[in-house]
């Protein structure tokens, strides 16, 4: 019985180190299998199979994904279709090129880095604030239509004398005449005046967050025929500009991303008469007074 009780004893101290034999390679297995992975070299990025014209809507057809080294993707590079799909172009992007936020943001607001004109059309640059300019929240590849108010002072009624031929201004009357010019213009680019300086122990400003009433400025570049141009310098001259946002849809179809032909819509303008007449605003009433006749 005692020769018994040591074999048994003998293998079960036999099985205990084997067992701890196993654990310790196991564990030494997993270390050098931890020790041997690499962080990857490559990921996935959106790519534009099709042009991508400024202004459109970018569609899921002119997309895929590709699998590139990760030196080779750009900044800010998109790296899923259902990202970029339906987000506005404000570049227009080539065949093969990477869709990044740069694209579909404009890049940094109200700066300009490069600047390209359409064929046959000139480049103009008109000067808005936050009332007449859409908040200065206009973009690159936005559409905008171009309301021109002219002050009654530019449209002087005058009589003239027959007796000595002199001519003498009627004052009172309203001659204030707005009409709706140029319709579907394209922005071409937008210039911000640079941030302040922060004050002393203050962070730097950041450019982008939510819009401020602060009086802020906007140079908004236009797309313009050579008679448009013309229509743009005179009424910077002798009247004062407001930009009204369009939708692109009204310009690009967002289904099969083909232009759509332009239809202007026609306005009458607005005079004071066109107000009263048209839209019920009362004209101020003249009140006539007597004035007793004085006792002989």
């Amino acid at each position: 019985m005692k020769r018994s009780n040591r074999l048994v004893l003998l293998v079960g101290v036999f099985l205990a180190i084997v067992a701890f034999v196993g654990i310790l390679v196991l564990s030494q297995n997993g270390t050098t299998d931890d020790e041997t992975v690499r962080p990857p070299t490559t990921g996935p990025v959106v790519i534009a199979t099709a042009e991508i014209p400024l202004s459109t809507r970018i569609r899921a057809e002119q997309l895929t994904t590709q699998t590139l080294n990760l030196t080779d993707i750009l900044p800010g590079a998109y790296t899923n279709v259902s990202q970029v799909v339906g987000q506005i172009a404000r570049q227009p992007v080539a065949v093969g090129a990477q869709v990044t936020s740069t694209i579909t943001s404009g890049g940094v607001q109200g700066q300009i880095t490069n600047l390209t004109c359409p064929l046959t059309l000139r480049c103009v640059s008109v000067q808005v604030d936050q009332v007449s300019g859409v908040g200065t929240v206009i973009k690159t590849g936005d559409f905008v239509d171009m309301v021109v108010g002219i002050a009654a002072d530019k449209f002087p009624v005058i009589t003239i004398n027959p007796d000595d031929d002199s001519i003498q201004v009627l004052a009172g009357l309203n001659n204030t005449s707005v009409k709706l010019l140029l319709q579907g213009l394209q922005v071409m680019g937008t210039l911000l005046p640079p941030p302040a300086p922060p004050a002393e122990g203050q962070p730097a400003p950041t450019t982008s967050g939510p819009t401020t009433l602060n009086g802020q400025q906007q140079i908004v570049i236009l797309a313009v025929t050579a008679q448009q141009s013309e229509v743009v310098k005179f009424v910077q001259l002798d009247g004062n500009v407001t930009l009204a946002l369009r939708s692109p849809d009204d310009f690009i179809d967002p289904i099969t991303g083909l232009p759509i032909p332009q239809v202007n819509i026609e306005t009458t303008g607005v005079i004071l008469k066109t107000l009263v007449d048209s839209y019920g605003v009362l004209p101020p009433e003249v009140v006539q007074t007597v004035t007793p006749a004085a006792a002989p």
